[in-house]
């Protein structure tokens, strides 16, 4: 099946950036990436995995966490907000390391914005996820890791913006 959309991802060496349309105004496309996050974010991402995910979320401010709860309440955060402007720009730590395991100290973390900005009838929404340096010795490869997953969850909103929730992948 083809993508959605068309997302056009630059590399360099410690960051990832991507571009694409979707057809829907600004602060819905807004909304449902801060907002509806468990509607279409690859639940084999998450540490607990697709059958036990209970939630996943972002509190919405500067200072809130990007969080998963599992399985009997459990709760891990795993970044933190660092801009919330609505509906225009997000900015969040990804404390989340190479080997999968948190990232406790937000300066040793890198960092994702997410531009969203009214285009034609619809929003152009830039990802990058940048500071790949900041995850030490495995930064180049940890950057080309995430290129497919981003990919994959770039894809899965764009479907979910326009569609409505996803249903898990199987």
């Amino acid at each position: 099946m083809a993508d959605p959309i068309d997302i056009r991802q630059d590399l360099d060496r410690f960051a990832l950036r991507s571009t694409f349309l979707v057809p829907v105004p600004t602060d819905r496309a807004f909304s449902v990436f801060t907002g509806e996050l468990t509607d279409w974010w690859v639940t084999e991402y998450t540490w607990s995995g697709p059958n036990l995910l209970a939630e996943l979320g972002m509190e919405p401010r500067a200072g809130g966490m990007l969080y998963e709860i599992g399985p009997h309440g459990f709760r891990a955060d795993w970044g933190r907000v660092l801009t919330w402007d609505p509906p225009r720009r997000l900015v969040f730590t990804w404390q989340i390391g190479p080997d999968r395991v948190p990232v406790p100290d937000p300066a040793r973390a890198s960092e994702v914005e997410v531009l969203f900005g009214p285009e034609g009838s619809g929003t152009r929404v830039e990802v990058a996820h940048r500071h790949f340096d900041r995850h030490g010795a495995a930064a180049e490869g940890y950057r080309e890791a995430l290129t497919a997953g981003w990919h994959e969850l770039l894809s899965r909103y764009a479907a979910a913006v326009v569609h409505g929730p996803l249903a898990p992948p199987r």
